[in-house]
């Protein structure tokens, strides 16, 4: 069944902003619920909501929100950008018991950067009901996770290597799970986490309800869900209605590597007008290309997964608060992460995959606001770029001269 909706952002303005039309395939018999006082949720948990800044439902909430409450097993997409995260902590807030001090829900994610984001949205959002939650996530102390797993919390958010490890200790105790969320999990189930995320699988209970959530599903990982999920309610997006609303979508033709750091130098003053994202497809070129901003005496930040912990949560924290304005960065920052004044991404590096690509230009344009994706494209890059606007069915024009004004 394929239905047409409003998607709608934090305030009744931008929604009214927002007003594209998504097709969802839906299955049937799920109805979308329109507003979150229809939904019967605790007090607490509303009040929560309200308080976070949402005053109604997104379209993928809308639909996804009830089955998840009623112990469905659900794959639900959404663009990024459209409240997956906050969707996430609703349902685990309204679904544990805060009275037991056992680990109830279990939500994994590929970075640790989104597991942290995710920890603190559920803490926000579950204040007023007292919800205890950590991220439990490498480069962390583990005597900490331990000491605070010991102490007993509800909800464990958290990157699947630190989790299985946590569990194999017995620091993390996994009888009276009752839900498992997948979140970004077309990453999770590729073969960079599938083990690790079968091993943590084993240790939970076997009436597990089980939520997939991301932006892009490809069919293999569709199929690959028979395995751990029972007739699963899906909610997905046509893929031709994924392309972000409100993202200009530019393209500048450099004819070789290294004509690209003289077009970043040259976008500089654009950059700092509003924050921005730089990706790169590796970490030793991240490395290379912030040591190069930096000789010529630009003012950039830089992450990846290899740098300390400590260090990635400064630098995140930073950006966050808008005291650095340019972010060079992996694939690690591409995913679910939400800064709210992110309104340019740049691809110095075309993604290495077509799903890639939507989750790094999601970085900007979130909730409906507007953003800017500029892609470096060499030569032999031109078939990539009309690759993914052939398979988003977009379009990706020339960059203007007058970008500036466009941010």
């Amino acid at each position: 069944m394929a239905t047409t909706v409003v998607p709608a952002g934090r305030s009744a303005r931008r929604a009214a902003a927002e007003d594209e039309k998504l097709v969802f395939e839906t299955t049937e018999g799920i109805e979308p619920v329109a507003s979150f006082d229809e939904m019967g949720l605790k007090d607490g948990v509303l009040r929560g909501i309200y308080n976070y800044g949402f005053e109604k439902p997104s379209a993928i909430q809308q639909r996804a929100l009830m089955p998840i409450i009623k112990g469905r097993d659900v794959i639900a997409q959404a663009q990024s950008g459209t409240g997956k995260t906050s969707m996430i902590a609703l349902t685990v807030c309204q679904l544990v018991d805060t009275a037991s001090r056992e680990i109830q829900a279990l939500i994994l994610s590929p970075t640790r950067e989104l597991a942290e984001q995710t920890q603190r949205v559920i803490t926000a959002i579950g204040e007023n009901i007292n919800i205890q939650v950590h991220a439990c996530i490498g480069g962390k102390s583990v005597g900490e996770d331990i000491r605070k797993l010991e102490n007993g919390v509800h909800v464990v958010s958290g990157t699947p290597g630190r989790v299985c490890d946590m569990i194999k200790r017995r620091s993390l105790r996994t009888r009276a799970i009752r839900v498992l969320v997948l979140d970004e999990s077309d990453e999770m189930l590729s073969r960079g986490f599938k083990d690790q995320i079968y091993d943590v699988y084993r240790y939970l209970p076997p009436e597990l309800q089980v939520v997939l959530i991301s932006a892009t599903l490809p069919n293999e990982i569709l199929e690959m869900t028979g395995k751990f999920m029972t007739d699963p309610v899906k909610i997905l997006v046509k893929r031709d209605e994924l392309t972000l609303e409100g993202i200009k979508q530019f393209f500048v033709a450099v004819e070789k590597e290294d004509w690209k750091f003289e077009t970043l130098t040259d976008l500089y003053d654009t950059l700092t007008i509003t924050q921005a994202v730089i990706f790169c497809n590796t970490k030793r070129k991240v490395d290379w290309l912030t040591a190069k901003m930096v000789e010529f005496n630009f003012t950039v930040s830089s992450m990846h997964g290899d740098m300390p912990q400590r260090e990635r949560d400064a630098i995140m924290s930073n950006f966050r608060l808008g005291e650095t304005r340019v972010l060079i960065t992996t694939d690690v920052w591409a995913r679910g992460l939400d800064v709210q004044q992110v309104s340019l991404v740049i691809n110095y590096d075309l993604p290495n995959n077509r799903e890639l690509y939507i989750h790094r230009i999601g970085r900007s344009g979130r909730f409906g606001r507007k953003g800017v994706a500029i892609n470096f494209v060499k030569s032999d890059d031109i078939r990539i770029l009309r690759d993914i606007e052939q398979y988003y069915s977009t379009q990706i024009d020339e960059m203007p001269m007058n970008i500036g004004d466009l941010i």
